[in-house]
């Protein structure tokens, strides 16, 4: 299925997947404890940004058009929103 984030999630895991790399070379190079705590927070971020985009976009059209067409009764997607919830 695509998703109208599907852009934006692929150019953040790519960043993270970036960042990573750099954060495995830095490792062999003996850098820093701080440097490599830096660069793990910017994974983290761009993670949790790409996370939220992700289920934003889920809620507002899979769940949203799901119910609008029928194919989910507001139930089900009360549900489905409260399972997505925990991961905000």
């Amino acid at each position: 299925m695509s998703h109208a984030s599907d852009p934006e999630v692929r150019r953040g895991l790519n960043q993270a997947q970036g960042h990573l790399a750099s954060i495995l070379t830095m490792l062999t190079d003996g850098r820093s404890c701080l440097d490599l705590a830096q660069q793990l927070q910017a994974v983290e971020s761009t993670i949790r940004t790409v996370k939220r985009a992700l289920i934003h976009d889920h809620m507002e059209h899979c769940i949203a058009d799901a119910v609008a067409d029928g194919g989910m009764s507001a139930e089900q997607a009360l549900r489905e929103f409260k399972s997505l919830t925990k991961y905000l």
